[in-house]
């Protein structure tokens, strides 16, 4: 298994029990659900047959529900489609009725409020770029600066505006409410701009579920410290993030928010476009390959597949494809930067030592919550990371944390029970043997957040006394 975590979006090309099945044994431990498609049927029962695979396994599984958030689109036209010719006059308005080669309808008011003349407007992922020359309050004239084929419900993008809406649509609520029905570990929250949007949508969704905050907007960027400091994980979503920067900025902003969440001790995953080509072939290209490897050089948690695997013509290899690139990515050992210096912090620095010198094979962080393990995984050892819970819901979102591999176990009442259990559990399903050695990271008294002060080391069946 790689130490950077795959994560497969389920769709129509792979939600039956077989795919999803082989997809887990090709080593992905991570499933999103994507709200922007699908109905609530459809989620419920990839979810349910997502956790009978589990039961069945015994592999433990995470789904990850992402939200559509306040993605902006145009209407419809009585054709379907129009083309638009560079230097021609369009117009955006609030009327409902369908568009023609003149004009089509923007049926979103918060954008009449933010634009003035002069601004850039994107649809269609980019593709065509219009210029505001005025705006009346309920219907914009552009002018059509790159133009080409327009079809119905297309995107819009509107780069370095801050648009005064909310991050969760009433859409979202609506999805939410099935959020136990599927069982989710992680959502996703879509076109993040600020903190207040985290904070806003935990006092939505509550404290039992994971926040991913997707970064999608240059004003995300500016905010992103902020962003992390509340936020339990970020995506670099780097499609509508492609359209509102420049993309020779792309690769820059996704170093800077993946070195930002390291420092912050918060998983990044890096999303879109990863291995595109897999859609309809069943190798990647050059291009594709070192893009994966770069993410994962670069510190990412865990790298996303989005309609390779929820849409293409092969899923199952698309996951092993990238299996294979980050496993061989990983083989590199790569100096990261440090975030501020706490208990946890120097926990880790001695971890690392140890591991060093020591050569220990094997780190065990038994732990609560995950913070321990996120901790020790931030050093990005060279030795396997074991994260000991009693708490299912801690070792489903551990799937997300760079080469922590969750294992639950009952509840401990001693040292010597907790190192016992330890041994046991490696020879059994580790396959760890006599002489290896090991170092586990605790905190006494057990099942206390934040009380993380143990550092011992010992060798398989060698004396518990000692």
């Amino acid at each position: 298994m790689p130490r950077s975590s795959i994560i497969a979006t389920i769709g129509p090309a792979s939600c039956s029990h077989d795919i999803i099945k082989r997809i887990v044994l090709a080593g992905c431990r991570i499933f999103r659900l994507n709200f922007s498609h699908g109905h609530h049927d459809f989620h419920k029962k990839c979810a349910l047959t997502i956790r009978e695979i589990e039961q069945s396994t015994g592999i433990s599984l995470s789904i990850l529900m992402d939200l559509q958030g306040p993605k902006l689109r145009i209407g419809c036209f009585d054709d379907g489609k129009i083309s638009l010719t560079t230097g021609s006059r369009f117009v955006l308005d609030l009327c409902p009725d369908a568009g023609n080669s003149a004009r089509v309808s923007l049926p979103h008011p918060e954008i009449f409020q933010a634009l003035s003349d002069g601004t850039h407007i994107f649809l269609d992922d980019g593709k065509i770029k219009l210029a505001v020359l005025s705006n009346s309050g309920d219907s914009i004239e552009t002018e059509v600066l790159e133009g080409g084929v327009l079809s119905n419900k297309k995107g819009v993008n509107v780069p370095g505006i801050v648009l005064p809406i909310s991050a969760l649509t009433e859409k979202d609520r609506t999805d939410l409410s099935i959020i136990d029905n599927i069982t989710a570990d992680w959502v996703a929250i879509s076109f993040v701009q600020s903190a207040e949007d985290i904070n806003y949508a935990r006092s939505i969704i509550g404290p039992d579920f994971g926040i991913i905050a997707k970064i999608e907007k240059p004003v995300a960027i500016d905010n992103i410290d902020s962003i992390l400091e509340v936020t339990d994980a970020v995506m670099v979503a780097r499609g509508d993030l492609g359209v509102e920067i420049p993309f020779e900025a792309i690769p820059a902003a996704q170093i800077h928010i993946t070195n930002r969440a390291r420092y912050h001790r918060k998983p990044v995953i890096i999303a879109t476009q990863m291995l595109e080509s897999m859609i309809h072939c069943h190798v990647p290209t050059r291009a594709e390959v070192t893009d994966v490897a770069f993410a994962v050089g670069c510190g990412a948690d865990a790298v996303m597949l989005s309609a390779e695997s929820a849409s293409g013509e092969y899923p199952v290899n698309a996951v092993e494809t990238m299996l294979k690139i980050t496993l061989q990515s990983e083989k590199n050992n790569l100096k990261f930067m440090e975030g501020d210096d706490n208990y946890l912090t120097a926990m880790s620095k001695a971890v690392k030592t140890a591991v060093e010198t020591e050569r220990i094979q094997t780190v065990i962080a038994f732990t609560e919550t995950g913070r321990t393990a996120i901790e020790i995984s931030n050093s990005r050892l060279n030795a396997r990371i074991i994260a000991f819970t009693p708490n299912p819901k801690t070792v489903r979102r551990l799937h997300l944390v760079w080469g922590v591999t969750a294992f639950i176990i009952d509840e401990i009442f001693s040292f010597s029970q907790l190192r016992q259990i330890s041994q046991d559990v490696l020879c059994e399903h580790f396959g760890v043997v006599s002489g290896d050695k090991v170092a586990i990271v605790a905190g006494m008294p057990f099942r206390l957040s934040g009380s993380t002060n143990i550092l011992h080391i010992f060798e398989i069946n060698s004396d518990p006394e000692q």
